[in-house]
């Protein structure tokens, strides 16, 4: 994996002497969601715009409190151990490049501002983020480092006797002194088209995915990856960078995932990933086939946990395919991984156009529907006890992973708000706790989408689950993989066992009878058309 990593490093860096750099003093580099060192613009202008280069991560303990509604963990243990990798990948890397990286556990609007006085460092280069939660960091960042050149002043005015008015310039452990306060640089960098570039202003936005697909692929040049140097160094001196926590320290427990996928975070094993998917196994040849698979690490790129983390950046996924089309073949699976990018796009442009309304129980339709929250119902749904083993195989994949496909993400929903009738927000916020490539612009824009309260041009999209059995798990095998009592049925009988599995705890929507070979009974042609 190592070997791997560090070719693609060779291939997306540059020479020190083709980079120029004629800032001064120390600025520091907030890392947030875009735990990566290739392509990551924040570090390659951080580099440029200074001399000393501090690169701070900080754990935020609201990172780690309850959802907004239901008071889930937001940040469940698989996640927690992903992240606590990727930061042990970054330090390492950065480490390689001559740098290294500080780790604090607080809020970054009490520590950075500390941090900037601490070091003298006049900026503070950070990936610009869209949600209400993260916007508000944002501005309480911004507000403690515009107070640290006042305490500054005022603190060298009172050691030095002098008149409060006259402009001091205490000096600080880089020996640069503060004329203005720190500056907050935000820069975007979380999606593969640039949102300066796109035809049309962010309230503009089209509200159906395809005319946004369409204008954008017709009118929109995707940016080259930003190629860092090789060497970012030299890093300011301290004797105390601070440790990455364990699990145990943030509170929190994990049993080793002894079933499905086990994802390793950090760049590099995204780099490995990719590598293995597109160049050693030619998988990406053949990915639009089978992306709707249930079985197995191979049947989609699973590269989402490494896009939410930012230890891959889309953009360089996207060269990556461009070379893929030019080295070995160009066809609708290749095609394929750009269009599911530009999905992600769309979703973090519409968080912005909207808002908070995609966390409301409306949506961004506003939609007013009687929706139950029957806690007891909802476990059933979490714990995989529904009845359906198609559900409860997706929902144990989840539990046990973090991971879930794209298919049953879309079952499931289905499932918890048309069948179930429930809130559709139960769903989200546990999500929010469970997988590993949650982000809310993607999980949320999702969800709406599902609940038929957000970007659907479709009213009442269901997904039968004897349909959907029958097509993507026609064996049964998925099923019998998560619930292993159901191996020994008949591949016929393992979505409908009836009483040799527990009990159904709701009746679905347009009903659940199978017929012999596991298909749907006939519906109405009206229930034909809402229902995939």
């Amino acid at each position: 994996m190592e070997r791997i990593a560090d070719e693609t490093m060779h291939r997306y860096s540059r020479s020190n002497n083709d980079a120029k750099r004629k800032g001064r003093g120390t600025v520091i580099v907030w890392f947030r969601n875009d735990l990566r060192v290739l392509d990551n613009e924040v570090l390659f202008q951080a580099w440029c715009s200074s001399e000393l280069v501090l690169p701070v991560y900080c754990l935020d303990p609201r990172h780690f409190a309850t959802t907004h509604y239901f008071g889930f963990p937001k940040t469940g243990a698989l996640r927690a151990q992903f992240l606590i990798e990727c930061l042990e990948d970054l330090k390492r890397n950065l480490v390689k490049r001559g740098l290294d990286l500080l780790i604090r556990q607080g809020k970054p609007e009490e520590i950075l501002p500390s941090i900037a006085r601490t070091f003298g460092a006049h900026a503070v280069y950070a990936q610009k983020e869209t949600c209400s939660e993260e916007l508000d960091v944002e501005r309480r960042v911004c507000k403690g480092l515009q107070l640290v050149a006042l305490s500054s002043k005022a603190t060298s005015n009172e050691l030095s006797g002098m008149d409060p008015s006259i402009d001091a310039k205490p000096r600080h452990a880089s020996g640069i002194s503060f004329k203005e306060d720190p500056q907050l640089h935000l820069m975007w960098g979380s999606t593969m088209y640039h949102i300066d570039d796109l035809p049309f202003g962010i309230d503009h936005i089209p509200d159906v995915y395809t005319q946004f697909r369409k204008s954008v692929e017709s009118k929109c040049r995707i940016r080259d990856c930003i190629k860092v140097p090789k060497y970012l160094g030299p890093a300011p001196s301290t004797s105390d960078w601070g440790c990455i926590p364990t699990l145990g320290q943030l509170g929190l427990s994990l049993d080793q995932v002894k079933r499905g996928m086990k994802f390793s975070g950090g760049e590099n094993a995204a780099l490995s990933r990719v590598h293995e998917y597109f160049w050693k196994r030619d998988l990406l040849s053949t990915y639009k086939k089978t992306r709707n698979g249930m079985v197995g690490a191979d049947y989609s790129t699973k590269l989402s946990p490494w896009l939410a983390t930012g230890c891959l950046s889309p953009r360089l996924l996207c060269e990556e395919v461009k070379r893929y089309e030019k080295e070995r073949v160009t066809n609708d699976s290749t095609y394929w991984v750009l269009f599911e990018l530009i999905w992600r796009d769309y979703f973090r442009f519409l968080s912005i156009k909207y808002g908070n309304s995609i966390f409301h129980l409306g949506g961004p339709r506003k939609v007013k529907r009687n929706w139950s929250q029957d806690g007891k119902l909802f476990n059933c749904w979490k714990d995989g006890c529904t009845g359906y083993p198609l559900i409860d195989a997706n929902m144990k994949e989840l539990s046990t992973t973090g991971f879930m496909s794209n298919r049953g993400r879309q079952i499931v929903c289905s499932f918890l708000v048309r069948d179930m009738g429930l809130d559709w927000r139960m769903g989200a916020e546990w999500f929010e706790t469970c997988l590993l490539d949650y982000d809310p612009c993607s999980n949320y824009g999702n969800w709406t989408y599902g609940a038929g309260v957000g970007n659907d041009p479709r009213e009442d999209r269901y997904f039968s689950i004897p349909k959907q059995a029958q097509t993507y798990d026609p064996e049964g095998e998925y099923v019998a993989f998560w619930l292993p009592q159901l191996r020994m049925l008949p591949k016929d009988k393992r979505h409908f066992p009836g009483r040799l599995y527990i009990q159904q705890i709701v009746p679905l929507k347009f009903g659940n009878n199978p017929r012999q070979h596991g298909t749907q009974t006939i519906l109405s042609d009206r229930q034909r058309k809402s229902r995939r």
